[in-house]
């Protein structure tokens, strides 16, 4: 099949990520696949064999109707049009619709954060999602939570998880670093919750002097607010900021604790990320995403959202316990196969032969 991928630029996030390892995945087992972005971006490695489009240029100022202008041209010669399309988060979904009904390419969007989840401009998300998103022949979302949302916006909306970025490994580590890590932008340090986490962790590093906590993420404004909080607290050589790196996976199995202290989610690529690699989990059961994926006291804890005393207690029984860290961690590798590139990209195959209307 020819296949569009679409997204608005490739910098650091989830979804991005996500669409990437889609991308070199169905390129790898046999399809022709595009990955096209209307603006500057190039966080990720996408395979040679994924023919990447880079459609940036123009003297139109708004991004956006600089992108349709530009995806409408791309698209004029018939043979340039794929069987079906794919276009992630709700604003590139606008543009990426409006272009796909005109020319008759199938097309399916993919939403990657909870429709909680304020987004500005929020009257032009409503107008995408009220009027543009039942004219997609799919709709897909992180979680159930979302299914009624759309459902009765009159949508074809299907549940479509993440699938994991990192290999699961297959034997804990004989040791591990006493690190707690945390994972996100910095300059989403309300969405992410890190506020709160340098506040509820304070006594818990006073007590546990041979622990850390490592915030992994980048954002120069929001790293100045923290650092502030970071300082208030005298936690400045217990609480780190690693800045944005490639060697997430390498720290992880490295380290004991994974801790996502959001307000709010879609359905967190760290989680799985943590998991994958055999740490010990907790996290706020926010909307949505970790409820999803986190069994309580079977394979992470699962704390009432933003129960800070709760987080506290759960964090000290990790630290405590060894055993419960390692069980946890056993579990959590065990319990990753519903995110198996494999079977998500099977549930993305069938998506594509439905919307293509090619025979199964």
């Amino acid at each position: 099949m020819k296949i569009d991928f679409i997204i608005s630029g490739l910098n650091p996030g989830g979804a991005e990520r996500v669409m990437v390892l889609l991308t070199n995945h169905f390129s790898e087992i046999g399809h022709d696949v595009r990955l096209i972005s209307l603006n500057e971006g190039d966080a990720y490695t996408v395979s040679k064999s994924v023919n990447r489009v880079k459609l940036h240029k123009g003297s139109i100022r708004a991004a956006r109707i600089r992108g349709l202008v530009n995806l409408f041209k791309f698209y004029k010669e018939k043979k340039s049009r794929p069987d079906v399309i794919i276009s992630f988060i709700t604003l590139m979904n606008l543009v990426s619709i409006i272009v796909a009904k005109f020319y008759k390419i199938p097309i399916i969007v993919s939403e990657h954060n909870s429709f909680l989840r304020f987004q500005n401009p929020k009257w032009l998300c409503d107008f995408t999602r009220t009027f543009l998103y039942p004219r997609a022949n799919y709709v897909t979302v992180l979680t159930s939570f979302d299914l009624p949302y759309y459902n009765r916006k009159g949508c074809n909306t299907v549940v479509m998880p993440n699938p994991v970025t990192f290999n699961p490994i297959s034997k804990l580590p004989t040791s591990r670093n006493k690190y707690i890590l945390a994972v996100g932008n910095l300059d989403r340090y309300h969405h992410k919750g890190f506020d709160n986490l340098i506040r509820l962790i304070e006594p818990i590093l006073n007590k546990n002097v041979d622990w850390q906590l490592k915030i992994i993420g980048g954002g120069e404004n929001g790293k100045i607010f923290l650092n502030d909080l970071v300082a208030k607290a005298s936690l400045s050589d217990r609480i780190h900021f690693t800045g944005q790196i490639n060697n997430v996976k390498e720290l992880m199995s490295e380290s004991e604790i994974f801790i996502l202290p959001s307000r709010f989610e879609g359905l967190p690529m760290v989680l799985l990320e943590a998991m994958s690699q055999g740490m010990a989990c907790i996290a706020y059961d926010c909307k949505t995403g970790p409820a999803e994926m986190i069994d309580n006291n079977f394979n992470g804890l699962l704390i009432e959202d933003q129960n800070e005393e709760e987080m506290k207690k759960g964090l000290s029984r990790l630290i405590d316990s060894e055993t419960l860290r390692i069980e946890l961690g056993k579990n959590a590798i065990k319990s990753l196969q519903k995110y198996d590139i494999d079977n998500v990209s099977n549930l993305w195959t069938k998506l594509f032969k439905e919307s293509a209307n090619i025979p199964k």
